[in-house]
């Protein structure tokens, strides 16, 4: 169905020492040329890489922030983007301005076909000379930019085309491209977005009647994390998967986090060569940890958990390669 998940992101205040933070204390690779900021579209995003080939690792980390400015380019986001907080929480530590799904060539046109003539709602931004592209964002309309949860069961989804983005020609290749001799330690690409929600049922069920878009698999129960999951994939294998999870009980970490702060985004998981040489490059950097030996997550292996309170209250997570 989709190609790529563009980006993990995370909308916060401060999006350049938010990038400063994550460089420092996790090592990922960031450029002056990969962050975007316009005048007529008042936002600031980095495109963060956990690998420096595109290829390798097509989806980024983007921390970004809107700012409180008049939006020439796009005038009714600023609505749209406050439904979003007040959807989501404004006290939330973890918020999404969008989970970003690209789509090649008339993949993009057919898709737009079909949310017409279900009549679901969706709002297109006008293209700018910035973003002389086509934008797309479920659940609103230009008339009503209020997002409703009521065509992507509260993904908060955007699609795009994916050809603005430029990616490598060798991205596309069969079979995909591997990281070229990776030292200890190295980060690989993005492997997983995860994002809770109240019923995952409803949510699948939205996805399937209204986008035709299903999960990988059947869904996993994962009795000792304490949470059903759904792996929604992408067609291209480097791309992170949006791992969609319904807690089943309070005490797990999906349960206190969704009873604490609600649905939304949660973790970050980024594959690693060696995990132990990552442990060991945090433990450099200062950047505090938990090291799990067994976790069902990732079928029984090891996993690093970032301490929130390292990344502004970030989930993000390591495992294997």
């Amino acid at each position: 169905m989709f190609d790529l998940l563009m980006s993990a992101d995370m909308m916060l205040a401060d999006p350049d020492g938010m990038t400063e933070l994550l460089v420092k204390k996790l090592g990922i690779h960031a450029h002056p040329n990969w962050r975007q900021a316009f005048d007529g579209h008042p936002y600031i995003a980095h495109f963060l890489r956990v690998h420096k080939s595109l290829a390798v690792a097509p989806t980024r980390v983007e921390p970004q922030w809107h700012l409180d400015m008049e939006n020439h380019g796009d005038p009714m986001f600023h609505d749209f983007l406050e439904s979003l907080k007040d959807y989501q929480g404004r006290h939330r530590p973890m918020i999404t301005h969008s989970i970003v799904l690209a789509l090649q060539g008339a993949k993009f046109d057919l898709m737009m076909e079909k949310l017409m003539r279900r009549r679901l709602r969706f709002r297109m931004a006008r293209r700018t000379a910035d973003m002389p592209f086509d934008r797309m964002w479920m659940g609103c309309t230009p008339e009503d930019p209020r997002y409703l949860p009521t065509v992507d069961g509260g993904l908060c989804i955007e699609v795009m085309p994916i050809e603005p983005l430029q990616l490598p020609a060798d991205t596309f290749a069969t079979p995909a491209p591997q990281p070229r001799d990776p030292k200890p330690g190295d980060m690989v690409r993005v492997t997983a977005r995860g994002y809770l929600v109240r019923n995952l049922d409803e949510t699948l069920r939205c996805c399937s009647s209204n986008l035709d878009w299903e999960p990988e698999g059947p869904v996993e129960h994962l009795g000792r994390e304490g949470y059903r999951r759904a792996t929604m994939g992408f067609t291209l294998p480097n791309s992170a998967s949006l791992d969609i999870i319904e807690a089943t009980r309070w005490n797990g970490e999906a349960g206190v986090y969704l009873n604490s702060w609600g649905p939304g985004p949660w973790y970050i998981r980024i594959a690693v060569n060696e995990l132990a040489a990552k442990a060991e490059d945090l433990k450099a950097r200062g950047t505090r940890f938990e090291w799990v030996a067994e976790s069902e997550a990732v079928g029984g292996k090891p996993l690093i958990r970032i301490d929130p309170e390292e990344v502004r209250g970030q989930v993000f997570e390591f495992e294997d390669y």
